[in-house]
């Protein structure tokens, strides 16, 4: 399956009142992999942040002034995301202002292009209600270090909330059979019962599975000068 993590970075809070994005940042993430690959750009809105916009990213207009208009990456950004779901913190903001900027292009919205969106913050609320879920908060909690997060940055954040995502969700791949695990033997006979109502195939070796099978052995019990410690299990009744 393959993700994308994003972050976009604004002039302010709502792209109704003129406001643009000056950087995006995302992070692919495959199988639960983060693959290295990466899609990075830095935008020209075309005019000023607000104060509390600036503080928040430190992208100045000065900075911004020589970087490309969002119409010159567009094609670039939904090559990137092409197919994939996006995994974003606080989704309907960032989904907000994508529209918007696609919408000033005559395109699409950004679910066209993409196979679905997830919010991680609302994720975030239903597994740790009533506590705090900001980046921040939640690499404090699963112990990723963000020391060097001095000011928000798109690719930084999306870095960090790739491996905050995989954190939160670890596990939720796991096989079937993990959920049956019992802690002693008061409850294993019932743990028994619910695995054999899983009717689990039984899929037994062929004559050329043990032959290799026995190939090996004979090549560790020669390595080990003498029986393998294997050789124990295969003659237990």
């Amino acid at each position: 399956m393959r993700s994308i993590v994003l972050d976009t970075e604004t002039t302010g809070l709502d792209p109704s009142s003129g406001h643009r994005i000056v950087e995006i940042g995302a992070i692919e993430v495959i199988n639960r992999t983060i693959t290295g690959r990466d899609f990075h750009t830095y935008l020209n809105p075309g005019r000023e942040s607000d104060p509390e916009a600036l503080r928040i990213h430190g992208l100045t207009t000065e900075f911004l002034a020589d970087k490309p208009r969002f119409e010159h990456q567009i094609d670039a950004l939904l090559a990137f995301i092409d197919g994939a779901e996006l995994i974003i913190h606080n989704a309907p903001f960032d989904v907000k202002f994508l529209n918007a900027e696609l919408h000033r292009l005559g395109k699409h919205v950004v679910t066209e292009f993409c196979d679905s969106v997830t919010d991680s913050l609302a994720f975030a609320k239903t597994l740790h209600p009533g506590k705090r879920n900001s980046l921040d908060a939640l690499c404090d909690r699963y112990g990723i270090s963000n020391a060097h997060r001095t000011l928000h940055g798109a690719l930084l954040d999306s870095r960090l909330l790739a491996e905050v995502w995989l954190a939160m969700t670890r596990g939720q791949d796991s096989l079937l059979i993990d959920q049956f695990d019992v802690p002693d033997s008061t409850t294993a006979a019932a743990s028994d019962q619910r695995l054999d109502a899983l009717n689990l195939p039984v899929i037994l070796p062929s004559a050329q599975d043990l032959a290799a099978h026995e190939q090996y052995l004979a090549a560790l019990d020669k390595t080990v000068k003498g029986a393998c410690v294997w050789r124990r299990y295969d003659a237990q009744p």
